[in-house]
């Protein structure tokens, strides 16, 4: 296993923390990588396309600040996931941006193209590209990511099906770089155990939508807390490709959970043109399975505090446990 060389000495804990669409923000981020977790957004989270020139100005230029007042405590790097399907129009702007601002970590989700790894490294940045599958771990790392994202069974939004430890260890067999697993994380035990089989780090989303930072909807956030993996939803009627909803939301939409129609994949739209298709994120919320640890609505910060809590004290059992 190899943590990536830009973030040896920076993490707090092993943990990124998910782009979550139309959620996550600056502020968010800001408040997570402070905290000492890699934080994220998406590029398409930024509308107009110009802001995100602001953005990765105002991100970079304050966590340049914390760095120099706490030598000590520097804080994690910041990663900006791109929708590399050929919905986004915006891809080739935004990344343009990315290689101003010198990003540290860009995350790349459905698809895997080259040019776009091309562009990151040549100032020094990584790729790290989100799967559900072996084949498309393959895929991506043949056209030149640096890692992988195991998006399992219970991950927020786009998720795949199967189990995290087969995921894992498929790509374990013949890949050796940064891995970091995605599905139903809310703890620091999941994270550890996350370690444990195989993966350098967690990838944590839904968990963060609880977070006063967030830009999401009091009663989203109210819903995350109050739910459980029974709450959870899984269908492609939303965007042409399978994912996690909250099934509060989804009969708020007047639609029966229960019994919802297949959408055509041929026909993905992410919301990445004209905003048309934002609804289906902004009404029809995203959420992973392992909302039932989440019981309140508290600072990132805090929240990184209880998942570190957590953490040292799996570590501690699992330490006792052994010299049993």
């Amino acid at each position: 296993m190899t943590m990536p060389s830009i973030l040896k000495g920076r993490l707090r804990l092993p943990v990124i923390a998910a782009p979550l669409f139309i959620i996550s923000n600056p502020h968010l981020t800001l408040a997570q990588c402070k905290a000492g977790v890699v934080g994220s957004f998406p590029a398409l989270n930024a509308r107009p396309p110009e802001q995100l020139d602001d953005w990765l100005s105002e991100v970079t230029e304050t966590l340049a600040a914390h760095d120099a007042a706490n030598p000590n405590r520097p804080s994690a790097p910041f990663a900006v996931n791109q929708i590399v399907h050929r919905s986004n129009k915006r891809l080739e702007q935004d990344l343009a941006l990315c290689v101003k601002h010198k990003v540290p970590i860009v995350i790349t989700s459905l698809g895997a193209v080259p040019e776009v790894n091309e562009a990151v490294h040549s100032y020094g940045g990584i790729v790290l590209h989100d799967v559900i599958n072996n084949r498309f771990a393959n895929s991506a790392i043949r056209k030149g990511a640096d890692g992988l994202v195991a998006v399992a069974a219970g991950a927020g939004g786009h998720a795949g099906t199967l189990s995290p430890f087969a995921l894992v260890q498929e790509i374990r067999a013949w890949f050796d770089g940064p891995l970091f697993l995605s599905g139903a994380i809310a703890t620091g035990d999941a994270v550890l155990a996350a370690e444990a089989m195989g993966a350098d780090g967690a990838y944590i989303g839904s968990a963060f939508i609880a977070t006063e930072e967030a830009r999401a909807a009091d009663d989203y956030k109210r819903a995350i807390v109050e739910g459980g993996a029974s709450d959870i939803v899984y269908s492609n009627l939303f965007t042409g490709v399978h994912g996690n909803y909250l099934r509060r939301s989804v009969e708020a939409a007047g639609l029966d959970p229960d019994n919802l129609p297949a959408s055509d994949p041929s026909k993905m739209d992410f919301g990445t043109g004209d905003g048309s298709k934002a609804k289906a994120w902004k009404d029809i919320w995203g959420s992973g399975q392992g909302i039932g640890a989440v019981k309140d609505l508290v600072p990132a910060a805090m929240l990184i505090d209880r998942l570190a809590r957590e953490y040292a004290h799996a570590k501690a059992r699992l330490g006792a446990s052994a010299s049993v």
